[in-house]
């Protein structure tokens, strides 16, 4: 373990700051193509004690399960955070080498990603320096500090044909083979994944309410054998495990109702006993509580991290209603069944009945494990779907966090260079932030809500093109109804015209500026940027003059001369994206990414990192978490709980390795 002296921490940190800060600065400090932001827990100061309490506690636990991703990540990631983070603190010769600066980089990338794989490409970080570099730096080290076979992890760190990918979702090779991602043990194949999980759905006995197979588990072999190691106290992860429950039990204490507290106790016993059947149970009973106004999510969620998307990342975020900005979402919630109704997708595929669609805006109050320190902007859980058809689900839109990327994007060049013309500049300055957050709600609340699976349909069918399917058919969800004059009926938009701020920047980001966040010559890999790219280059492929790319002065744009037009080709292609979801056809997700979704013109990718390059921005955005200072009285009582910003992003990472080490370094 390395122990960081008092002097190393308060050398990285800045000055804190208080929650009343006037000069709150949203923007931080910037390095290889990230960009740290910091977030403001608005509205925590008008809390009562015991929701603070609640928020600080259920804060902890979001962020004691961070050492539980890094392994999940890679299985030599916790090995490297500490060779590295010794390295940074310990090292006794020139800091200000080019070689040192360029490993300070390396090791604030491998922070942010956690893991030595990027968060979004899954490419492997090559290193800026040399390894005669590190192996210089670690003859001034205690070697005492690591005590693990250093020279294993070389090969990890340098060999760009070690470990390449995280997630590999390359058509015809091996997934599971090909991956990093430490879901599966050495020498798993996809195929025998496969088979292995298929044959566990067959001898299901309730096939109406299958749990999620494999969700909380690495699948390994012994012994030529195939079988599951279990995510929960006492069993793989089990001292991380340990200290979630430590603090969900002193969330319990202090929970707002009877139905919180009884979430909690259900959420500790399925992480005690590992079992699916418990987990399904307190996602219903989580789903139904919705009285209290702070909220959680904590546990292995999404499944984007798995080449064959079961195994489920693990994540956790603290939270409480933003109320004001939730009256917007309780209408959309209100008038679900009337979306449902009135989609264009065929009437076989459309739920009867709409239950339990709960919709808010929230205020982030900590982040942690997979949405720390990149994040997500929506969240809709559980993802069961059974859960989902007969108990609903809970969307959120996370309105701090939004509103944090708004305000650091604004006046920074990027809308002169690449939207057409002012007149279209000027429809997006007066609505998109707006239209935004109104596609989110749209794309949370009722697109991942929406629709169904015909009987008989197995939720996994779509196999590693389920997430990009699922996310498109979310998307176009937002787009056709972000058009809809019902919306303007409800007081969701202010015209009949303000839906066109979303349709153009949804089609330019998708056909052009994400590319941004490419390396030349890669292929689309990761399921939202893959279903921006099937939704846009399709509707591309059939809008006949609606929308096109032009050339202006060298330059490429999106010009769009039919809106309307657009919306039925939205309509057209989300009726096909449900079909394909509903009948479980593998074949025709595979046509629609593979079509749509993968391939880059190296050309126009050029010319956009070109013109981005120019602009001297950051394609990707993270987060630094706040701090809660807590007062007690002699008992041990809280008496106070300070929310405070300021801490330096270094100094969070170390403080994170020491306070949160809760594996060991390898987790066989």
């Amino acid at each position: 373990m390395c122990i960081l002296s008092a002097a190393v921490l308060a050398a990285s940190c800045t000055d804190k700051k208080t929650a009343s800060d006037a000069d709150f600065q949203y923007t931080d400090e910037r390095f290889a193509d990230l960009q740290m932001l910091r977030y403001r827990v608005e509205g925590f100061e008008n809390l009562s004690l015991r929701q603070k309490t609640l928020v600080y506690y259920l804060s902890e636990a979001a962020l004691t399960g961070r050492d539980i991703l890094w392994d999940q990540n890679g299985r030599y990631n916790l090995r490297i955070r500490q060779l590295l983070e010794t390295v940074y603190t310990d090292f006794q010769g020139d800091r200000e080498s080019d070689d040192f600066k360029n490993f300070v980089i390396y090791l604030k990338r491998v922070w942010f990603s956690n893991g030595i794989h990027h968060h979004y490409g899954c490419d492997k970080f090559q290193p800026g320096f040399s390894e005669d570099f590190l192996r210089s730096a670690l003859a001034t080290i205690d070697p005492a500090k690591l005590p693990f076979d250093v020279e294993e992890l070389f090969p990890v760190i340098f060999d760009p044909n070690v470990l390449p990918k995280r997630t590999n979702q390359a058509d015809g090779e091996d997934l599971v083979l090909t991956s990093a991602a430490n879901y599966y043990g050495p020498g798993v194949t996809q195929q025998e994944a496969e088979d292995f999980y298929l044959k566990m759905k067959e001898a299901a006995p309730d096939p109406e309410h299958p749990i999620m197979f494999g969700m909380n588990s690495r699948l390994v072999k012994e012994n030529g054998q195939l079988q599951e190691k279990v995510w929960h106290s006492g069993g793989l992860y089990g001292e991380a495990i340990d200290r979630i429950i430590y603090w969900l039990e002193k969330a319990k204490t202090v929970a707002e109702n009877d139905k919180q507290a009884a979430v909690l106790d259900r959420l500790i016993e399925y992480y005690r006993t590992g079992d699916l059947h418990t987990f399904d149970t307190y996602t219903i009973q989580w789903v139904e509580e919705t009285e209290g106004d702070v909220d959680f999510t904590n546990g292995f969620t999404e499944s984007y991290g798995d080449p064959l998307g079961m195994k489920a990342s693990w994540e956790g975020i603290a939270n409480f209603k933003d109320l004001a900005a939730t009256e917007r979402t309780k209408k959309l919630s209100a008038n679900a069944q009337w979306f449902e109704d009135n989609s264009p997708v065929d009437a076989r595929f459309k739920k009867k009945e709409c239950k339990g669609i709960s919709a808010k805006v929230i205020v982030a109050a900590m982040l942690g494990g997979d949405l720390y320190p990149s994040t997500a902007i929506g969240i809709n859980l559980p993802n069961s779907n059974w859960v989902r058809a007969e108990h609903g689900s809970k969307s959120v839109t996370i309105g701090n966090l939004t509103d944090a990327y708004n305000k650091a994007a604004h006046g920074n060049g990027f809308q002169e260079e690449f939207v057409i013309d002012q007149e279209t500049r000027d429809i997006i300055n007066e609505y998109g932030d707006a239209c935004d957050d109104l596609h989110t709600d749209l794309h949370e609340c009722l697109g991942h809500g929406s629709g169904k699976l015909l009987p008989g349909v197995d939720a996994d069918s779509l196999k590693a093109y389920g997430s990009t399917i699922e996310e498109a058919r979310a998307d176009l969800f937002g787009l056709y109804y972000v058009a809809d004059p019902k919306l303007v009926e409800l007081g969701l938009t202010p015209n009949a015209d303000a839906y066109k701020s979303q349709y153009y920047t949804y089609l330019m980001n998708g056909l052009m500026t994400q590319l941004v966040r490419i390396e030349p010559g890669n292929n689309i890999e990761e399921a939202h940027m893959r279903n921006r790219a099937l939704v846009a280059h399709w509707v591309l492929d059939h809008a006949d003059g609606a929308v096109e790319l032009i050339q202006r002065d060298g330059k490429t744009y999106v010009r769009i001369n039919d809106y309307p037009a657009l919306r039925n080709l939205f309509g057209q292609l989300l009726a096909e994206i449900q079909r394909v979801k509903s009948e479980g056809d593998f074949e025709g997700a595979r046509r629609l990414v593979e079509t749509y979704a993968v391939k880059v013109d190296p050309a126009l990718h050029q010319e956009v990192l070109a013109r981005y390059k120019a602009l001297d921005l950051a394609p990707y955005k993270g987060f630094i978490n706040p701090e809660y200072v807590i007062t007690e009285d002699k008992d041990g009582n809280i008496t106070d709980v300070q929310v405070r910003y300021g801490e330096a992003y270094d100094h969070q990472m170390l403080r994170y390795s020491q306070q949160y080490r809760t594996l060991p370094l390898v987790n066989d």
